[in-house]
């Protein structure tokens, strides 16, 4: 059976889903909460809420693994590769495999995005683990 995470009439977080501080060096900080995931059982793609607030910056990053991004809320600076783009509530992202990507808050309000990659624990089995 499927599962509901219902929103709280207040914010963006989510019943069920525990708050993670998302913090390091360079002015990363904000918060990220995993919506779905291997806590309830999806195989194959972990969807993720990352929120930052003024000021913040995601980390800068690069993955084997690509990444779908959903833009809900805020003003951002992207760095997608070598090119800087701003991006807003309703844009939508497509971060391919092993580029150099971070947001930047560049808003008043939280800038607040959905993150979907790859079930890790999938990408790490072998092609004849795999359930046909």
């Amino acid at each position: 059976m499927g599962i509901v995470h219902r929103r709280k009439p207040e914010g963006w977080d989510w019943e069920g889903v525990p708050v993670v501080p998302y913090t390091g060096p360079g002015g990363v900080c904000g918060s990220r909460r995993v919506l779905i995931g291997p806590r309830e059982h999806a195989r194959y793609f972990v969807l993720r809420y990352f929120e930052l607030p003024p000021g913040c910056r995601s980390s800068l990053d690069v993955h084997p693994h690509d990444h779908g991004v959903v833009v809900l809320r805020g003003h951002a600076r992207a760095r997608l590769g070598s090119e800087i783009v701003e991006v807003q509530a309703g844009d939508v992202l497509y971060i391919p495999p092993m580029e150099l990507h971070q947001f930047e808050n560049i808003g008043e309000e939280p800038f607040g995005f959905l993150c979907v990659i790859p079930n890790k624990a999938l990408l790490q089995r072998k092609p004849s683990e795999e359930e046909g």
